[in-house]
């Protein structure tokens, strides 16, 4: 489909390669997770105050500058709930890269499973892969967490 629309505006000549691509599994990952990454920023977004954005553009703010000093700030909780929510499942995943993707290009979560699966199973292998993702977790949750400290204490001082 997505071929077609491109050639029958006249942006490409020939079709694209899409499947098998790491362009596929990017696309589909996006499609999977985007939802995780709307629903907490909807949820902060629906309780902003909008009187704030058009004292900003009273007091002289245009559209951009209001955005990027009132309604930024107040949605990085929503940023990073969906964050998280987005960064954890898609780091492991497995799935989507296996339908879509190719074999030359193996993500995290296919490596553990080929070591676990295949023969020779390498065990030892597959839960040093393991342990290096739950401590590359733990370290980007906790750079998360004082980054959202700092933007917090940050807004109070404000």
């Amino acid at each position: 489909m997505l071929n077609d629309t491109l050639m029958r505006m006249g942006l490409i000549s020939s079709p694209l390669e899409i499947m098998r691509t790491d362009l596929a599994v990017i696309l589909v990952m996006v499609y999977v997770y985007l939802p995780y990454m709307i629903l907490p920023l909807y949820s902060t977004l629906e309780k902003l105050d909008f009187t704030l954005l058009q004292a900003a553009m009273d007091l002289g703010a245009n559209e951009v500058k209001a955005f990027f000093r009132i309604t930024l700030p107040l949605a990085v909780e929503g940023i990073f709930a969906g964050t998280l929510l987005v960064f954890i499942p898609a780091l492991g995943a497995y799935l989507i890269p296996q339908l879509v993707g190719n074999q030359r290009s193996l993500y995290i979560g296919q490596v553990i499973t080929y070591k676990i699966k295949n023969i020779p199973r390498n065990w030892p292998m597959a839960s040093a892969l393991s342990l290096i993702l739950l401590l590359l977790v733990a370290i980007m949750l906790l750079i998360m967490f004082y980054l959202f400290k700092r933007q917090r204490r940050r807004k109070w001082q404000l």
